[in-house]
C-alpha cells in the first residue's frame, strides 16, 4: 500500500502541489468575504424596512452604516474574486479547455450578477440622502436577488464538477451534445445551493450580531446595540436549525451520488453494513483507524436510517480513483468539525428562542453573550470546513470520474507557481490589512459621532423623514473638522 501511494505521488506533475496550494489559499481567503456579500444585503434591507415601518431612526442609522460596510466588503471581494477567476484559466487550462463549454455558463451567470450587484450597491449607497425613503428602499430590494444569482452561478459550476451531467463524449473523449439545463441543474445542485445559501445567512447573521454582542459585554446596553444584535441574530437563529436539516440531507445525497467521497468523509475503508461512526480519528494507508470516538452502527443508520444500510468503502475502487488516507482524514476532520460547530450553534439558537418565548427579552447570562460573540468566528470556520470537505473529498477528480486534477493542471514550471503563491500571499495580507484598517476607521468615526450626539452636539443625523442632502462633516477628536 505504501508503495502504491508513493508511486501515485511520483507520477503527479511537479506543478500540482503549488497549483493546489495557491488555489486553496485564494479560495479560503475569498470565502471569508462571501457570507457578507451574499447575506449582508438581505440583513441590511431587513433593518432598513424596520426603520421605515416603525419610524425608527436608529434602525435606519444601522442600515446605513451596514451598507457602507457592504460596499467596502464588496470592493475587497472584487479583488479576491478576480484573482480566483484568473486562476481557473491559468492553473487549470485542462479543465477549462475541455469542459468550459459544458459548465462555463455558471461563471457567465456569476459575472452578470457581479456587475448587477456592483450597480445596485452604488445606487443604494448613494441614495441614502438623495432619494425618498420608500423609493430608496425599493431600489435596494433587488440587491439580495443579485447576490443569490451570483451564488447560483458559482454553485452550478461546482455542483457540475461533483456530479457532471448534460453532455456526451465523442470517440476522442471530448464532450459533445451539451444540454445546458442538465449541466446547470445537476443532481447535487439543489442540495448544494440551498445548503450554501442558508450557511451564508446564518454566518453573516452571527458575524454582524457578534460585533454588538461584544459591545453588550462591555456595558453598551442602549437601543442601538440591542437592535444591532437582535435583527441579525434572529436571522441566524432561524437559519441554524434549517441548515442542520439541509446538512443532513446533502450528506445523504453525497452517500447516493458520490459514495467514494462519502467514504472519505466518514473514513470507511471496507464496504459493509452496520458501519460504525467515527468522531474524528485518523485513517491509515492500510485501512486501520486510530483515535477518535467510535459509535457502533451509527454511520449506516445516518446514511440510510437502518443499521442494515450498506456503506461503500474506499477500498471498493482502485487507489488511483480515491482520496489517499491523508486526504480522507482531512475531509473527515473538516466534516466532523463542521457538524460539531453546527450542533453548538443549534443549541445557542434554541437558548435564544427559549428565553425570548418565555420572557420576551434577550438572555441575561454572560455565557450567552460570550457564545454569541464567538458564534461569528465559529460559523466562518464551519464554512471553511464545508468547502474543504467538498473539494478534498472528491480527490483525485477535478471533474468527478471524468478528469483528474493532475490532468487539468498547467504546464507552467513549479518554481514560477511557488513565486506566484508568495506574491499572492503578500498582496492578500496588504488587501485584508487595508480592509481591516478601513473598518476600524469607520468604527472610530461612528463612535465619535455617537458620542457627540450623546453630548448634545450635532453628531451624525440618522435618516428620519427625508434623508436628503450631503452629510455634514463629523469633527475629529482633535476638533479640526477632518474625518
Amino acid at each position: 500500500m505504501h508503495s502504491t501511494v508513493l508511486l501515485l505521488a511520483a507520477d503527479a506533475p511537479a506543478q500540482l502541489l503549488p497549483a493546489r496550494q495557491l488555489m486553496a489559499f485564494t479560495l479560503a481567503s475569498h470565502i471569508i468575504l462571501v457570507p457578507m456579500g451574499v447575506a449582508l444585503p438581505f440583513i441590511t434591507l431587513l433593518m432598513h424596512y424596520r426603520g421605515i415601518r416603525h419610524n425608527d431612526p436608529t434602525a435606519l442609522l444601522l442600515a446605513r452604516r451596514w451598507s457602507a460596510v457592504m460596499a467596502v466588503q464588496f470592493a475587497v471581494g472584487v479583488v479576491t474574486g478576480t484573482v480566483l477567476s484568473f486562476e481557473f484559466g491559468l492553473l487549470w487550462p485542462g479543465l477549462m479547455g475541455k469542459w468550459g463549454d459544458v459548465f462555463g455558463i455558471g461563471f457567465g451567470v456569476e459575472a452578470w450578477a457581479f456587475f448587477l450587484e456592483a450597480v445596485l450597491i452604488a445606487v443604494y449607497l448613494y441614495g441614502w440622502r438623495r432619494l425618498k425613503p420608500r423609493t430608496h428602499f425599493l431600489l435596494g430590494l433587488p440587491l439580495p436577488a443579485a447576490a443569490l444569482m451570483g451564488a447560483f452561478g458559482i454553485l452550478a459550476a461546482n455542483s457540475w464538477m461533483n456530479t457532471p451531467r448534460g453532455f456526451s463524449l465523442d470517440s476522442a473523449g471530448n464532450p459533445v451534445d451539451v444540454n445546458i439545463w442538465k449541466a446547470v441543474f445537476t443532481p447535487m445542485f439543489g442540495p448544494q445551493y440551498w445548503h450554501f445559501v442558508v450557511a451564508m445567512m446564518l454566518t453573516a447573521g452571527y458575524v454582524v450580531a457578534g460585533v454588538y454582542a461584544v459591545g453588550w459585554l462591555r456595558g453598551r446596553r442602549d437601543h442601538y446595540h440591542r437592535l444591532g444584535f437582535t435583527v441579525p441574530f434572529t436571522v441566524a437563529a432561524v437559519a441554524t436549525p434549517i441548515q442542520f436539516v439541509l446538512g443532513d440531507s446533502i450528506a445523504r445525497q453525497v452517500f447516493q451520488k458520490q459514495p467514494v467521497k462519502f467514504a472519505a468523509m466518514e473514513i470507511v475503508w471496507d464496504t459493509d453494513t452496520h458501519m460504525p461512526e467515527y468522531l474524528f480519528g485518523r485513517l491509515h494507508p492500510d485501512g486501520s483507524i486510530s483515535g477518535g470516538i467510535k459509535i457502533p452502527q451509527l454511520d449506516s443508520i445516518l446514511a440510510g436510517f437502518s443499521p442494515d444500510t450498506k456503506v461503500t468503502g474506499l477500498s471498493s475502487v482502485p487507489a488511483s480513483d480515491r482520496p489517499n488516507a491523508t486526504q480522507a482524514t482531512i475531509a473527515h476532520w473538516a466534516f466532523d468539525l463542521m457538524v460539531v460547530i453546527g450542533s453548538v450553534l443549534v443549541l445557542l439558537a434554541l437558548w435564544y428562542a427559549l428565553v425570548w418565548w418565555r420572557h420576551h427579552r434577550l438572555p441575561a447570562s454572560k455565557w450567552f453573550w460570550r457564545s454569541a460573540a464567538c458564534a461569528g468566528v465559529a460559523s466562518v470556520v464551519a464554512v471553511e470546513c464545508g468547502w474543504v470537505t467538498t473539494e478534498v473529498g472528491r480527490q483525485p477528480w477535478i471533474v468527478y470520474q471524468n478528469m483528474r486534477v493532475a490532468e487539468a493542471v498547467t504546464a507552467t514550471r513549479s518554481t514560477t507557481l511557488w513565486i506566484m503563491f508568495g506574491l499572492v500571499i503578500v498582496v492578500y495580507v496588504f488587501v485584508f490589512g487595508a480592509f481591516l484598517a478601513v473598518l476600524l476607521k469607520m468604527r472610530t468615526r461612528w463612535r465619535l459621532a455617537d458620542a457627540q450626539q450623546g453630548a448634545g452636539g450635532p453628531g451624525e443625523e440618522p435618516e428620519a423623514d427625508t434623508p436628503y442632502g450631503p452629510r455634514s462633516p463629523v469633527p475629529s477628536a482633535s476638533g479640526d473638522g477632518r474625518p
